[in-house]
């Protein structure tokens, strides 16, 4: 089985992103960006959803869990990219943003190059994916859709 290179997920993330108009580096779909963290230790997934969604919905084992948006409030986290900076020092890591569906991943992603991250993503579809005719999630696209590893409290 041939399995892609790291720069080939990078670059089809990167011309997905360029063919969005993404200000950061790119965006990858669920499957991309769960074997391109297994083949680059220096990747980190940060999971920007609330701690209710982590607890009660689940998360990805090992992804920095760093809120985007304050449980139960839903204000933004002022502190979100100083918790990014403890969490994810070197400003060079590539960091593959993660919530629900891609909506407050891609704000994330383009906070965190606006910081000075150089090599942020957005992974598309989410942990969840968008809703079905049902508005049911997790049957249309999403890390749990594609069956790849998580964990629930």
């Amino acid at each position: 089985m041939h399995m892609d290179s790291p720069q080939s997920f990078l670059d089809r993330a990167a011309a997905r992103g360029k063919a969005a108009g993404l200000t950061y580096a790119g965006a990858m779909l669920p499957r991309e960006a769960f074997d391109y963290l297994k083949q680059n230790p220096a990747a980190r997934l940060v999971d920007v959803r609330t701690d209710s969604e982590w607890t009660w919905v689940g998360h990805v084992q090992d992804s920095v869990l760093i809120e985007w948006n304050t449980w139960p409030s839903g204000e933004q986290n002022e502190k979100f990219i100083d918790e990014l900076k403890a969490a994810v020092p070197s400003m060079d890591s590539p960091i593959l943003f993660l919530c629900r569906s891609g909506a407050r991943s891609h704000r994330a992603a383009i906070a965190a190059t606006e910081a000075g991250y150089t090599t942020c993503f957005n992974v598309l579809e989410g942990f969840e994916g968008d809703r079905d005719k049902n508005d049911h999630r997790n049957s249309v696209g999403g890390w749990r859709f594609a069956g790849l590893p998580w964990i629930q409290s």
